[in-house]
């Protein structure tokens, strides 16, 4: 698979098999994603990769919670600007709509709304999943190249024919993360991330993107 076949095909996948996903294939992903790049090579992400029991452990402890009705854990960082303004308003309630629309769901179904977001807890599925952490001391950038290890992640994944789905929603129950992982003080939750071979019977619509001509300025000359 291509770099071009890697992006294209990339997705959100909320629907897995519980086939099995070979440490090998895990270590050979995550070995090649370390060349990342990060500013001044600092590589200030810390991941966590769970499958079998400890991963189970993990859902059915976030699952009490969720029947229980407990609420989020404090947050350890705004997820986004407490008001959105334009475009990105617009954006955030499209990709609403199409998300719930493709399940049959309608906008003002709260109930049935936050069904479907309860399946984060469960990984939707996946077999394995893995935990970004990065050190609270770190700044904006030494965020941002955790978003490239994680992008990177992705694209490699792909490559062994796999899917996956991050998940800013693991960050609202870091401390039952925190439970069953045990990091070190210091580190914060940025997100989980669910893996595995996709559900082809699942749901398989795919959000939009912006047309180039509102996110890029080619400054040229011409």
């Amino acid at each position: 698979m291509d770099v071009y076949e890697a992006v294209w095909s990339r997705r959100a996948v909320r629907g897995f098999t519980d086939r099995h996903v070979p440490r090998e294939v895990l270590e050979r992903v995550l070995s090649a994603a370390a060349r990342s790049p990060s500013g001044s090579n600092l590589q200030p992400w810390h991941a966590y990769v769970l499958t079998g029991p400890p991963l189970a452990e993990l859902k059915k402890r976030a699952g009490e919670r969720l029947a229980m009705g407990d609420p989020w854990d404090e947050p350890e960082y705004e997820m986004y600007p407490p008001v959105l303004k334009s475009p990105y308003r617009e954006r955030r309630s499209a990709f609403g709509e199409q998300r719930y629309g493709a399940l049959g769901i309608a906008r003002d179904d709260l109930e049935a709304r936050q069904r479907a977001a309860s399946a984060n807890w469960d990984c939707f599925g996946a077999p394995a999943a893995l935990f970004c952490y990065i050190d609270r001391d770190m700044c904006r950038p030494q965020w941002s190249d955790a978003g490239m290890y994680l992008q990177t992640v992705m694209l490699l994944l792909r490559a062994e024919g796999l899917h996956s789905c991050t998940q800013m929603a693991w960050a609202k129950y870091h401390r039952t993360v925190a439970e069953v992982l045990s990091p070190p003080d210091g580190l914060v939750l940025f997100c989980g991330m669910s893996i595995g071979f996709e559900d082809v019977t699942m749901d398989r619509t795919r959000t939009g993107r912006a047309p180039l001509d509102e996110t890029v300025t080619f400054v040229d000359g011409l």
